[in-house]
């Protein structure tokens, strides 16, 4: 890994502004100076549209099999979806905690709320588990794509997949989605996990028959190791957050049906009702996906903003120095010590960061304290309970209609922001104990205003 000197990391502190607060630990709003327009940005990726709807059938073809492992999921017939939601209550906290009025509506995706595995993860996370299940069986011929796709749910397909391994590294919430869908199917799984998952997670995990083997260090350690592992054992499959196309053309699925939910809650998305989205960011792949998907329907009417922890902002280091995975936030002296595990993370993921640097709009920085504040204002006015990283976004709307950065200057922004919507995406704590999520609440009760 490289190591920067300090004439390097100064030079960076006189190129970029906003460096110096980043490297401080400050909270910052970040407008990307790379954002180009849809139709030239769509040209510099491999992936298209094609790609996410072929993502999108395999769900769909799996869904029967989802509806009969996992009982939760019937009302939705084996859909794995969640609920979005106006939080007006909250956006006048907002207003009121930040002083800052918010223009256009507030709404919560609560992808917190997801089946199974109660986080964004089991999007992506759940669907390359289905993908390499259905690559297997169809290779030893166990599979049709005209069959109905609730055999998996049987001691045949079970006894079939004990014969291959699953692997993951992961800071909690991927490796959740993962392990109980592959232990579900029957294949062996391990879960490589960093000093700063949190122990009810693994011990969910243990629960679900999963391997858990847990590292001092941090989330890139248990990456490689179970990289590692992966390739000792030609019947291990490992999945590679980092680097995974899978992942995130499941986490892209997740943009048509938002789409629906808008045209149900008659939210109209166009040149006159700009949608701007907040995503919480770790190494990328579950915001990057999101957020791709989202430009793919909805194009420039769409303006999607990454949110990291001041202690862990790596997409915004990678982004803004233009060095991608080749700079971590230990780099330039950030310890990546967050609350917030699902985004502890030192160093991003160059696929993501080089595939979505065209379509992000910007990126904001937000501090432990912040987290605890706003999950205890979301509870006391919504009654919704989130997990810290899950709350992230949340700052998001004050800080663009605050205009620190000059973003909402654009292409008349400013005016028709007022017509436009904002949605916070909660990416996890649906599955957090309840003796948990009062630790939680109590923090941000003491949290500083």
């Amino acid at each position: 890994m490289k190591t920067f000197n300090d004439s390097l990391i100064q030079l960076w502190k006189n190129r970029y502004p906003l460096f110096n607060k980043v490297v401080a630990m400050e909270e910052v709003f970040w407008v990307n100076p790379a954002i180009q327009p849809f139709q030239t940005a769509i040209k510099k990726t491999s992936l298209s549209e094609l790609d996410v709807k072929d993502a999108e059938e395999r769900l769909q073809r799996f869904a029967p099999y989802i509806a009969k492992a996992f009982p939760e999921t019937i009302k939705t017939n084996g859909i794995i979806e969640s609920p979005l939601v106006k939080i007006p209550a909250m956006k006048q906290s907002l207003e009121n905690d930040y002083r800052q009025t918010i223009l256009g509506e507030v709404l919560l995706k609560c992808d917190s709320h997801l089946p199974i595995s109660g986080s964004i993860k089991a999007r992506g996370g759940i669907y390359e588990v289905l993908k390499f299940a259905e690559k297997l069986a169809l290779e030893h011929n166990l599979l049709s794509f005209e069959d109905d796709y609730s055999i998996f749910n049987s001691e045949q397909f079970q006894s079939f997949f004990s014969k291959y391994s699953i692997a993951v590294g992961s800071t909690g919430n991927l490796g959740l989605s993962i392990g109980i869908i592959a232990a579900k199917l029957g294949f062996h799984v391990t879960v490589h996990m960093s000093h700063d998952a949190k122990q009810w997670k693994k011990d969910l995990l243990r629960s679900k028959g999963v391997h858990v083997i847990e590292y001092e260090a941090d989330y890139s350690k248990a990456v490689e190791s179970g990289r590692i592992q992966a390739e000792q054992d030609p019947y291990c499959y490992f999945i590679d957050d980092e680097n995974s196309r899978d992942l995130f053309l499941g986490y892209a699925v997740a943009a048509s049906r938002l789409k629906k939910q808008l045209e149900k809650l008659q939210i109209p998305v166009d040149e006159e009702h700009p949608l701007f989205v907040y995503l919480p960011c770790g190494v990328g792949g579950g915001p990057g996906g999101v957020a791709f998907g989202l430009k793919l329907i909805f194009k420039d009417q769409v303006h999607c903003f990454f949110a990291e922890p001041t202690h862990s902002p790596c997409m915004l280091l990678g982004l803004m120095t233009g060095l991608y995975e080749n700079i971590s936030v230990q780099d330039v002296g950030l310890d990546n010590l967050t609350d917030a595990d699902g985004l502890a993370v030192g160093r991003p993921s160059g696929v993501v960061a080089r595939t979505m640097e065209p379509f992000i709009s910007g990126i904001f920085t937000v501090s432990d304290n912040q987290l605890y504040k706003l999950l205890k204002r979301l509870a006391d006015t919504e009654g919704i309970f989130l997990e810290p990283s899950a709350l992230a976004g949340m700052i998001g709307p004050v800080l663009l209609c605050r205009n620190v950065s000059g973003y909402l200057l654009k292409d008349q922004l400013m005016e028709k922001i007022k017509k436009g919507t904002h949605i916070i995406w909660a990416t996890g704590g649906s599955m957090v104990p309840e003796a948990v999520m009062k630790e939680y609440y109590q923090k941000g009760l003491s949290a500083k205003e």
